[in-house]
């Protein structure tokens, strides 16, 4: 319990908020607030009753996450798999009080709350309850720290970490898995070209447009129900989707396998990006069922078929057109569905038209500069290969008639407009969706649903894309162990919000996002209130929640976090938990 101290300098006397917290395993008091003199504190507190001080931390979104792990013991479960390579420390190493598992724990609460740097970690934390619920200081909580303790987890530990800590949630929280989510994205990096240690972190197509940059790949697969993340992998940047693809498939069988699930009722979605006969036929050896995608782009004959024999299909929000088939695809017979997507149409359109209109505008300026004296002298193959390069995408080439003149004497002519005719034509054309299956007994209004949940786990990669939440980076480490171990740190953090998430809407039916559930939880603060009513002895410091509207008290109860200012966590690892088997 925190105290009130007084010290003596120089004559006056100066008043701390002082708490007892074990530093390497002594008692020692720690300085929770400086509170001034007597008579400065008195002006402060002027118009407070009962002449007490107050000081408040964000409460809601910490203790909850440190409930979650508290019950599925995540600090202990990451110390069974601790082995610090450095011979100059122990095989399972402790730095201020705490162990690796304790502090790669507090550094996916971090990433959840608040991103920030390591080094910046201890500014987001002392403005939290974090410390006062685990009873241990958390001050010395450096970059140094951080590094000296994740460098104790081997990569391979993950792999094992991983399907037991998914046991304890499925057992815990009962989840629905069914079906599942998979899918790929990347982050790019600032780790130097010259870095020639980091092999995760290379060139390649990067999804948020820094081709610049080295980037380091992530894949996820996650419940379609709650985006809980059941698997996730590391890999280099510069590695295609397929490839990857075919990696994933026999470690999700293990993994499924290992949670004691049953293949034969679980179905795994998949986009288009993946799809290829050798990936189709890994599938079929690993025994998984599937619903994917085929591009429309390459089976023109199948949208041919399909012209005056859709069927209406109602879904949950809307009806669709939808032709149903079965065809031999890479020599597997499989249930294929083609169907035009409203929202998938208005983005082609939407693209399609912005390409043409760069392409338009680029011609223009074109057709302007090759009319001026000094460029009078280009050949026509140079402007040919720049007219090439300007209608260089998709459908582009085609909508834009063109020619080019050469007036004697006198500049090129170049002439251009839109074929409106063979726009018309192509509009009828996008939009087409190819599902693909091998579930043929489901109806075909499942298998659109089950596809149609593929955006979960493209929401997934934008949660933790979220600078203001869960989000991957800022990342400042430049060896493969370290990226590795920061990503698994990130998606544990990731684990432990879709279970609130889950919780919330559950058991008081919250309907907004990951991102809202987190802002909400920050609302609800923790006072620190100091009795400064007595004249002798230590003012007492008491805690207590700020007052909650009916809706913040709900989501505490539910989310049972209501008391935990009182009955606060214990955490093997922690602070006077930890232990040398910890």
């Amino acid at each position: 319990m925190a105290s009130l101290q007084q010290k003596t300098s120089r004559g006056h006397k100066y008043w701390y908020i002082v708490e007892s917290r074990r530093v390497h395993g002594k008692p020692r008091p720690v300085v929770l607030a400086y509170l001034g003199k007597a008579e400065d504190l008195l002006r402060r507190l002027a118009g407070i009753g009962g002449g007490a001080g107050i000081k408040s931390y964000a409460h809601g979104a910490v203790a909850a996450l440190l409930r979650v792990a508290q019950e599925l013991e995540i600090p202990s479960l990451i110390n069974e798999q601790v082995h610090s390579p450095r011979p100059y420390m122990p095989d399972k190493p402790l730095r201020h009080d705490l162990t690796a598992g304790a502090t790669l724990l507090l550094g996916a609460i971090g990433r959840v709350c608040l991103p920030t740097s390591k080094q910046a970690w201890w500014e987001w934390a002392k403005t939290t309850s974090c410390e006062y619920l685990l009873r241990v200081a958390l001050h010395g909580m450096d970059s140094q720290h951080f590094w000296d303790l994740m460098d104790a987890l081997p990569v391979e530990a993950i792999e094992t970490i991983e399907p037991q800590l998914l046991e304890r949630v499925r057992q815990r929280y009962g989840l629905s898995t069914d079906t599942l989510l998979y899918d790929t994205t990347n982050f790019f990096t600032f780790i130097a070209t010259t870095n020639t240690r980091c092999t995760l972190a290379q060139r390649a197509k990067n999804k948020q447009k820094r081709h610049d940059l080295r980037q380091v790949g992530l894949a996820l697969v996650v419940t379609r129900e709650d985006q809980i993340p059941l698997f996730h992998l590391t890999y280099q940047g510069n590695r295609h989707d397929g490839p990857v693809f075919s990696t994933i498939v026999e470690n999700l069988k293990r993994r499924m396998l290992a949670l004691g699930l049953d293949l034969e009722k679980h179905t795994l979605v998949f986009d288009r990006g993946n799809n290829s006969k050798k990936n189709m036929d890994l599938i079929a050896e690993a025994g998984l069922h599937y619903v994917g995608a085929l591009t429309p782009y390459h089976h023109p004959a199948l949208i041919e078929r399909a012209e005056g024999h859709f069927t209406s299909v109602r879904l949950q929000d809307q009806t669709l057109e939808v032709f149903r088939t079965q065809d031999v695809v890479w020599g597997q017979e499989r249930t294929l569905l083609v169907f035009v997507s409203d929202r998938l149409k208005t983005g082609q359109l939407r693209g399609l038209y912005v390409a043409l209109k760069k392409a338009e505008d680029g011609l223009a300026h074109l057709q302007k500069s090759i009319n001026a004296p000094s460029q009078r002298s280009q050949k026509r193959k140079d402007i040919e290969a720049r007219i090439a390069t300007l209608l260089n995408h998709q459908f582009i080439n085609d909508l834009v008639d063109w020619s080019l003149d050469e007036a004697q004497p006198g500049p090129w002519q170049l002439t251009f407009a839109v074929n409106h005719q063979r726009l018309a034509e192509l509009e009828k054309t996008l939009g087409f969706r190819i599902l693909m299956t091998d579930r043929h007994d489901w109806q075909t209004a499942d298998i659109i649903q089950a596809f149609q949940g593929q955006a979960d786990v493209e929401h997934a990669f934008k949660n933790i894309k979220n600078p203001h939440h869960l989000a991957l980076r800022p990342q400042f480490h430049w060896t493969d162990q370290k990226i590795a171990v920061h990503y698994f740190m990130c998606v544990l953090g990731y684990l432990m919000t879709t279970i609130l998430w889950r919780e919330a809407k559950a058991k008081v039916q919250f309907k907004g996002s990951v991102d809202t559930l987190l802002d909400t939880l920050n609302t609800i603060r923790l006072a620190a209130t100091i009795d400064l009513s007595g004249k002798r002895g230590r003012h007492k410091v008491t805690y207590q929640l700020e007052q909650l509207d009916e809706s913040q008290r709900a989501l505490a109860q539910a989310l049972g976090i209501l008391d935990a200012h009182t009955h606060r966590p214990q955490l093997n690892g922690v602070g006077v938990y930890t232990s040398k088997h910890s």
